[in-house]
């Protein structure tokens, strides 16, 4: 794995151990035990989680600079047509036929009426097109864009996402994990400086923990950090056969190769962090995955959500939030 730190000294420095238990996952989509997670009593950092006034159906929130965010966030991969299907081919037709314009400006309203009042989405032509509709209409979602930018021009992707209304953008997973094999880890905290530059949250994203290791080491000072974090009890987790990250794009079944170390180094990083692939693309029941993620240590969670999912998840965030215990590391936002 390319390492542009020492990340065992650099690790040293960054970790903290504690006590916790493990939680079991019940009904409805396929069921996964949990992990222990090592954690201890719920812990508060810069922002305490109930501080901010809680949004629609109680939905608790959080906040990244002036932005006031549902802890539930939606994904976008459903709307802008990308889907993780592992070996079933129909899977992307199936999701494309089944999402129209109607049915996501549907999922939409679903998302607002629920108290997730934010999506993290690519800047393609069929989100941005279905969002300035949901907006004209009085729709009031926001969008986090993911950034994608080449290292050879850092500012036309970015500036048009903002200029179609993203309120943040953040260099997508992909784009980090590419970036820090490619040998352009500084480019990386260029484009988060330009992100910022423009006056709104400028973010990183990352499925290798690597990428966060580093931005933490040449302070890329990113507003936000949008890291994978799922556990591996679900039974199409990756095998040794398979290729061992999601840049190799070989394997489409595992997205957080190292969940025990990100949970330990995020420990001591005080930014808001919004975790994605909580369910491994569908294989992780919510009650399981956001547990997870919370207890893990997430600020926020994003999760891709058909609009039969919505309410049933936008209940098990809150529920699972209400009845947290234990936690890795303060709340940063």
């Amino acid at each position: 794995m390319a390492e542009q730190v020492n990340r065992r000294d650099f690790l040293k420095t960054s970790m903290a151990a504690a006590a916790g238990a493990a939680y079991v996952a019940d009904s409805g989509r396929a069921a996964n035990p949990q992990p222990a997670i090592m954690s201890s009593p719920a812990p508060t950092g810069d922002r305490n989680p109930q501080s901010e006034a809680p949004g629609a159906n109680g939905m608790p929130m959080g906040r990244i600079k002036n932005l006031k965010i549902s802890r539930l966030i939606s994904g976008g991969n459903l709307i802008s047509g990308w889907s993780h299907s592992r070996d079933l081919i129909y899977v992307h037709s199936l999701m494309n036929s089944y999402n129209t314009e109607k049915k996501v400006l549907e999922t939409l309203a679903a998302l607002e009426e629920n108290g997730v009042n934010t999506i993290i989405a690519d800047p393609r032509e069929k989100p941005m097109n279905i969002f300035k509709k949901y907006w004209s209409q009085g729709g009031k979602i926001q969008w986090i864009a993911e950034g994608h930018p080449t290292p050879e021009d850092i500012k036309t992707n970015v500036k048009a996402s903002i200029d179609w209304g993203a309120s943040a953008v953040y260099l997508q997973g992909v784009i980090g994990d590419l970036w820090l094999k490619g040998g352009y880890v500084e480019r990386l905290g260029e484009c988060v400086q330009y992100i910022k530059s423009l006056g709104v949250p400028g973010g990183l994203g990352a499925h290798l923990l690597d990428v966060i290791i580093n931005a933490e080491a040449l302070g890329f000072d990113a507003d936000f950090y949008v890291k994978t974090l799922h556990h591996t009890n679900y039974w199409s987790a990756r095998r040794p056969d398979q290729a061992p990250d999601v840049v190799s794009n070989k394997a489409d079944n595992f997205w957080e190769p190292t969940p025990e170390k990100t949970i330990e180094f995020m420990k001591a990083v005080k930014k808001p962090w919004i975790a994605f692939k909580t369910l491994a693309a569908g294989a992780i029941h919510p009650t399981s995955g956001f547990q997870y993620a919370f207890q893990g240590g997430a600020d926020f969670i994003c999760v891709g959500m058909f609009d039969f999912q919505v309410r049933e998840d936008a209940i098990i965030a809150k529920k699972t939030l209400d009845e947290l215990k234990t936690r890795a590391r303060p709340w940063f936002a």
